[in-house]
């Protein structure tokens, strides 16, 4: 893994977290987005050298709904900067790590995406992203 890529944070209404974020980071997002096979809008900062990911839930189905219904607002997952994300991938699975999907799909902000249970991973869902070239 290079570096943390960026923090994710489910957020139940994004106009109104953007607005928050941008008075707390001084500084409006770069990106907006919709992820259809993921059923979210995202919108990310710069804070730094370092991106925030806000996530919104489309529709009820959507993992962050889920999230956000057992949890609440906050902090969904930490996503990490791979070389090879299938590489990466087997290597993980390979020590016992547990994927949540069968192959890297599409994501947020032209990248490749993976993600790992919470259960296999201390409690943290983390997130593998390769940039699509």
């Amino acid at each position: 893994m290079k570096k943390i890529e960026h923090i994710g944070i489910a957020v139940r209404n994004l106009e109104e977290a953007n607005s928050l974020y941008s008075k707390l980071f001084n500084a409006l997002p770069y990106k907006e987005e919709e992820v259809a096979s993921e059923a979210v809008r995202t919108s990310f900062f710069r804070v730094g050298p370092n991106k925030i990911e806000l996530l919104q839930a489309t529709n009820e189905s959507s993992a962050i709904h889920k999230y956000i219904d057992k949890k609440g607002e906050g902090i969904h997952h930490l996503a990490f900067a791979v070389e090879d994300i299938y590489q990466e991938m087997e290597r993980l699975k390979a020590e016992g790590f547990q994927a949540l999907m069968d192959q890297p799909k599409k994501g947020a902000d032209n990248k490749l995406v993976i993600f790992f249970h919470p259960k296999t991973t201390g409690g943290v869902l983390i997130e593998l992203c390769q940039e699509i070239i």
